[in-house]
């Protein structure tokens, strides 16, 4: 185990006596709401003391479950709307076009947002994509191959179990794919140009990654966000933001 620490000692104190608190009260009240903690209840119950591998059903193995989760809902999510935002600051003609489709949208529904409403705004679901490749949520993807395999047209094998990396920022800033790859441009992703783009050129997901609720809530964030206020640079603002090409999650470096 490498035992690499993802927070602080602050807020690991903070998560571990929430996590303690909430799962010690749902076991003793029996209260049921079909979440991840009562997936962890069940699971800390039903091994009893076993251990697999050094990990045990218990204690900071088991709150490390509830802490990923969070982790990584809250990333995918928080990561791509703050970099929408950070678009729109510095192109406002993008801002308010997506603003018009948004007001429009929230007229003919009375002010109600449904979920019909916010996946037909054909703009927003550009500016994401736009933004996804941008800003991937993951900067490399990894694999290990199963088997000998040879590479098409390439004189190369890649043998059974050696690792295999991926760059996903390195696809999406190739201008053989996306001419200018440094313009913020929507229009990449328009009904004519999206399927112009080739299969798997474009991956700004993990395969394995659950990603409809992760970009609902982050329409609905927009959404919300873009009918109220509009965003503009401050003095504060890194212009352009540096992106770590080397790290696993897209953050930015000056940002």
């Amino acid at each position: 185990m490498a035992n690499l620490k993802s927070f602080g000692k602050e807020t690991t104190i903070f998560l571990r006596k929430i996590f303690s608190e909430t799962i010690t009260r749902r076991m003793e009240s029996g209260e049921k709401r079909f979440d991840l903690i009562d997936i962890l209840i069940e699971i800390k119950k039903n091994s009893s003391d076993e251990e697999i591998e050094g990990f045990k059903f218990d204690g900071d193995d088991l709150m490390a479950q509830a802490a990923n989760f969070f982790s990584g809902g809250f990333d995918s999510s928080t990561i791509p709307i703050a970099f929408t935002l950070y678009e729109f600051a510095l192109q406002l003609e993008i801002q308010s076009t997506l603003r018009k489709e948004i007001l429009e949208a929230l007229n003919d529904s009375d002010g109600e947002v449904t979920y019909n409403m916010i996946m037909s705004l054909s703009y927003l679901d550009m500016v994401m994509s736009e933004t996804l490749r941008k800003y991937p949520s993951l900067g490399f993807l990894n694999r290990m191959a199963k088997r000998n395999y040879k590479v098409k047209k390439h004189n190369l094998i890649i043998e059974k179990d050696t690792p295999v990396y991926m760059s996903v920022l390195g696809l999406h800033y190739d201008p053989k794919y996306f001419p200018n790859p440094d313009i913020f441009n929507p229009e990449r992703f328009n009904e004519k140009n999206k399927y112009i783009i080739p299969q798997d050129v474009y991956s700004p997901f993990e395969r394995s990654q659950p990603k409809g609720f992760g970009l609902l809530h982050t329409k609905l964030a927009l959404l919300k966000i873009l009918s109220k206020y509009e965003v503009t640079p401050c003095k504060k603002t890194s212009i352009p933001v540096e992106i770590d090409p080397r790290g696993a999650m897209t953050v930015p470096l000056n940002g």
